[in-house]
């Protein structure tokens, strides 16, 4: 394809030809579309400065992470290609609006909505109130000098034999037509920017540890104790099965009466971040995946390829080279952060022996290491390599590893976006 018609190319269509696995095509770039691709708050205060773009505080939409809104002026700046549409409620379950200040342990000033309701203790320790109601107990912590909310557990005790599925389907809900008004608008607004559009329904993350506390409920029933849900997949398997069962057949009736609300406006759907690795392996087996998981995401996976032109996106972390396979056959389309520092995630190895199969959507830098903590021509060489493996053959759409992490120096994060565009132009 000729420069002069790669020119012409929309951020959709750059998107959509990375999805397709089409060759010859720039590298498109996503940030702040989803929960898990963002930026704190400190890297896009610094990012509006070394732009020179207005000066105002930056909105806080993710609290639980404390990931800054990145604007249209900053998106343009940055070039970034694609938009992310989310429900109408935050992880604390209150929606962003009516902003109002507030201002972080460093000092950093912030716009946060309306509900975003805390209360520091005696040592300095910041809480934050389900719904921004302070009758409920705090669902999140935040300890002094710290930068990101930590999940509080608020699990009832139980007797063995009064464990009830229906508790912990009690934020898995028929969507409304309210709901559904509420997406197509979205959906529509995402649409007039020319990128490629990513939409976060939610219903669908299958055990995801960040939603099982159930943080943005007053009083959350059924197992909320992270550890004791790890537990109950290997000592209460038939309960989870039951519960991911329901949880499926609820979240496809919600993508049926979503579809015909939206239709195909949104490229890509953002089904889970269910984590099944750590540094060094995976904290289950393939046959546990193959049992408990596998069966309801093939099952939403496939309504989805059935009826929809989307694209199916999963969240992963850690060594999980010995999972994509399963992935796969799951249905999934993408997968992402794609943590190369961890075991067996070599990029080379993971585009030759996957790259046709899932587009990778991440892998750009290691972020937790060699962003925050290297030289610009770290980065520099870094972002360029793994551009170049990852985006042979297409199916590569360019994010760092994870969320862009507190106090990262801009010129790192300036050195990763300036090395895409230049690969991008050869």
């Amino acid at each position: 394809m000729t420069k002069g018609k790669v020119k012409k190319m929309t951020s959709r269509e750059l998107l959509k030809s990375a999805l397709n696995h089409k060759k010859g095509y720039p590298v498109p770039i996503e940030f702040d579309a989803t929960a898990v691709t963002g930026m704190h708050i400190s890297c896009v205060a610094a990012l509006r400065d070394y732009y020179g773009l207005e000066k105002r505080p930056i909105k806080v939409h993710e609290p639980y992470q404390m990931l800054g809104m990145i604007e249209e002026d900053l998106k343009q700046a940055i070039g970034i290609d694609v938009e992310g549409v989310a429900g109408k409620n935050n992880l604390f379950g209150f929606p962003n609006e009516n902003w109002k200040e507030w201002s972080t342990s460093d000092g950093l000033e912030v716009l946060v909505p309306e509900k975003f309701n805390t209360t520091v203790d005696e040592k300095g320790y910041t809480y934050i109130y389900p719904e921004g109601d302070f009758t409920a107990p705090p669902s999140g912590c935040m300890p002094l000098g710290g930068y990101y909310f930590d999940a509080i557990v608020r699990q009832d005790d139980f007797e063995e034999d009064e464990l009830n599925v229906k508790n912990n389907l009690e934020e898995f809900k028929i969507l409304t037509k309210t709901d559904s008004a509420y997406f197509k608008n979205k959906l529509d607004a995402a649409g007039t920017t020319g990128r490629g559009v990513v939409a976060s329904f939610g219903g669908m993350g299958l055990g995801d540890i960040a939603l099982v506390p159930g943080t943005f409920m007053k009083y959350p029933k059924g197992i909320r104790d992270i550890e004791e849900w790890y537990i109950s997949i290997v000592l209460r398997p038939n309960y989870i099965k039951e519960l991911f069962e329901a949880q499926t057949d609820i979240a496809i009736e919600n993508l049926k009466m979503l579809y015909k609300a939206v239709g195909n406006s949104l490229d890509v759907a953002f089904i889970c971040g269910t984590d099944f690795g750590t540094q060094t392996g995976t904290f289950c087996s393939i046959n546990t995946y193959r049992e408990i998981y596998k069966p309801y995401y093939k099952k939403m996976n496939n309504w989805i390829h059935k009826n929809t032109k989307w694209k199916t996106f999963k969240h992963c972390c850690g060594a999980i080279e010995t999972f994509l396979e399963e992935f796969i056959e799951s249905g999934f389309d993408i997968i992402n952060p794609v943590q190369c520092s961890a075991k067996g995630m070599d990029p080379a190895l993971l585009k030759k022996k996957y790259g046709d199969k899932l587009t990778f959507w991440g892998g750009g830098i290691d972020t937790q290491h060699l962003l925050p903590f290297g030289s610009p021509n770290d980065v520099k060489q870094q972002t360029l390599e793994r551009c170049r493996i990852f985006s042979e053959s297409g199916g590569y759409v360019f994010n760092a590893i994870h969320n862009v992490q507190v106090k990262t120096p801009v010129e790192n994060i300036i050195a990763m976006i300036e090395t895409v565009k230049k690969f991008n132009k050869g």
